[in-house]
């Protein structure tokens, strides 16, 4: 993600907007010279010449209280520190922007703090929050009229919505174009460009074709467009040169050609590169990944170097054969095979691409769960610390209880979080033999909700329900039993406010069944085998990192049961239900 070019868009989109204050600094000279000194050390990646320009240059802002620019270079700091990959820091140093223009109450400027949030979230991959940063910049530029800097927001969320619903991308684009045509009609033709490569990676070739026709219209009229190079190499693509082409993006677009090599390779059929191209763009990501790829590579290549050396047999014996009729026909079948056989390697190939991506997608999903779930109570209990840290700050016993009971608390969610990967590592690879043992179901069931009684949300009933005749026990492990309903619980308990959750145990024909369900929100039927799966959170707002439920049903699975949602109950809230054989 190259976020150099960021600054400069940031730059003339922030100073256009007009805003007043004491003094408007941009057209002064000494502004000009410090934003200079800036700029070129930004450029050259030099931290040491960034920071000493950057720090002269907003005393001089602060000085002259022109707080726009001010503020404008407290955002080019965050982007010099995601170029630098210091993610966390840029974090910071976005969140205490947020905090110092709310207290300031400069709410006109707000926008600038939530776009820079946006921009993070995207960095780490977590498109929800992102989209949900631009789309809350979006409304206060809306607020207060700042229209003629929407447009570069609006392709903000096209760039994270392409991958992921380009239907709502396209809307996107169409939005932005909206508003460029009426307040900033410079900028149209940048947007329009971007809906040339939108045509070419949905694969709509002639709205691509009509549209570059419109596009070389306008580069013979003097405009330019950053999407320029890379429209001319689809293009190029399209005439049938993939390789021209390929070629080059790879001698012009530096960092973002593999993105682009993987989309021709794509749209030409030509998974074998595509893979490739796709294989290296993840070994720049991460090294682990890199060895796995090079060993499903290097068995990829055995079967092509196996299938072209069966190929050029088949070849040899059709020149033999080729005077007679038998083997014309021998020949026939040899050619079908060959057919059939290529075209189940593509398949390979195919799948192995798809499981590559999906792959990489669960590792992103991991980062961007455990990151989010793990700092937020080390920042909790970081504060607390401070707090309890400060000489000044006098606290009664009973404050000093809550506080402890807090950073507790929250060292409990820390590990609680750490305990659910190890647990479900170990299940996963754990060959060891079950102990069974005759367990009281209901016994256990009991126990159960009289130690889970008090971690229920307060206003919301534990209730229990036994349809299980008296002394009724059966041959298992009474621990992995207890485990998988207290996970249960903590899945109900997240999602219900008030009510009741409730524990029900029965049989059904050679089948026991110990079900909970709640009122809480509910869960969608179409849901109902995804939520299983890891790192699956259908509320990224809600506490946990996805690993519950398949937690759950791998601790099922290994003695013999299983765990599923109940669609067809009515609600309100879900059920869940586990069940064993008798």
């Amino acid at each position: 993600m190259n976020l150099r070019h960021l600054t400069l868009l940031l730059t003339i989109s922030l100073s256009s907007i007009g805003l007043t204050y004491a003094r408007d600094c941009k057209n002064d000279s000494t502004y000009i010279v410090l934003r200079d000194s800036m700029s070129n050390a930004f450029n050259l990646g030099d931290s040491a010449r960034f920071n000493k320009a950057i720090t002269k240059l907003e005393n001089y802002l602060l000085q002259q209280d022109d707080l726009h620019l001010y503020y404008t270079q407290r955002c080019n700091e965050i982007i010099f520190l995601m170029n630098s990959q210091n993610i966390f820091e840029a974090y910071k140093k976005a969140q205490t922007l947020s905090k110092e223009l709310r207290e300031k109450g400069l709410d006109k400027e707000m926008y600038m703090a939530k776009n820079m949030m946006g921009h993070i979230y995207r960095y780490c991959g977590n498109h929800e929050a992102a989209k949900k940063a631009f789309n809350e910049v979006i409304e206060l530029m809306e607020k207060y009229g700042y229209y003629e800097s929407m447009p570069p927001i609006y392709m903000n969320i096209v760039n994270v919505e392409m991958d992921d619903d380009p239907d709502e991308a396209i809307e996107m684009l169409e939005k932005a174009a909206e508003i460029a045509r009426k307040y900033s009609p410079d900028r149209l033709f940048d947007i329009e460009s971007r809906r040339l490569l939108s045509y070419y990676n949905q694969g709509d070739m002639e709205k691509f074709v009509e549209g570059y026709k419109v596009y070389k219209a306008g580069v013979d009229s003097g405009q330019t467009s950053v999407h320029g190079r890379a429209i001319e190499i689809y293009y190029e693509a399209y005439m049938g040169d993939v390789d021209k082409a390929i070629k080059m993006a790879k001698e012009t677009l530096g960092d973002d050609a593999n993105e682009i090599t993987i989309n021709l390779y794509k749209n030409a059929g030509r998974w074998q590169e595509a893979y490739e191209a796709l294989r290296i763009q993840l070994e720049e990501h991460d090294s682990i990944d890199n060895v796995i790829l090079s060993n499903s590579m290097k068995g990829i290549e055995d079967e092509l170097q196996l299938y072209e050396i069966e190929r050029q047999a088949n070849k040899e014996r059709l020149i033999g054969m080729i005077s007679i009729i038998a083997i014309l026909i021998l020949l026939i079948c040899a050619l079908s095979y060959i057919v059939f056989i290529r075209r189940q390697h593509m398949k390979q190939l195919k799948i192995a691409y798809e499981r590559a991506l999906e792959s990489d997608n669960i590792k992103t999903a991991f980062i961007r769960n455990v990151s989010h779930e793990v700092r937020t109570p080390l920042n909790i209990i970081a504060g607390f610390a401070q707090i309890v840290a400060d000489t000044n700050i006098k606290m009664s016993p009973e404050e000093l209880k809550d506080v402890s009971q807090m950073v507790l608390k929250n060292t409990n969610i820390i590990t609680n979080h750490f305990d659910e990967l190890i647990e479900l590592s170990l299940n996963e690879h754990s060959g060891d033999v079950i102990n069974k043992e005759d367990v009281d179901i209901h016994l256990l069931i009991q126990q159960v909700a009289g130690d889970y009684k008090g971690l229920v949300n307060s206003g919301v009933e534990l209730l229990l329900e036994n349809g299980l005749p008296e002394g009724f026990t059966i041959a298992t492990n009474k621990k992995m039993i207890a485990r998988m309903v207290n996970l249960l619980l903590d899945n109900a308990n997240k999602n219900t406010t008030t009510g009741n959750i409730t524990i029900k145990t029965s049989t059904k024909g050679a089948t026991l069944e110990i079900a909970v369900q709640d009122t809480g929100c509910g869960v969608d039927a179409k849901e109902a085998e995804r939520i299983f799966e890891r790192f699956v959170k259908l509320d990224n707002f809600k506490e946990g990192l996805g690993l519950g439920l398949p937690l759950c049903r791998m601790i099922a699975h290994r003695i013999g049961g299983n765990v599923y949602l109940d669609t067809t109950f009515a609600g309100p809230g879900a059920r869940f239900v586990i069940t064993l054989p008798l």
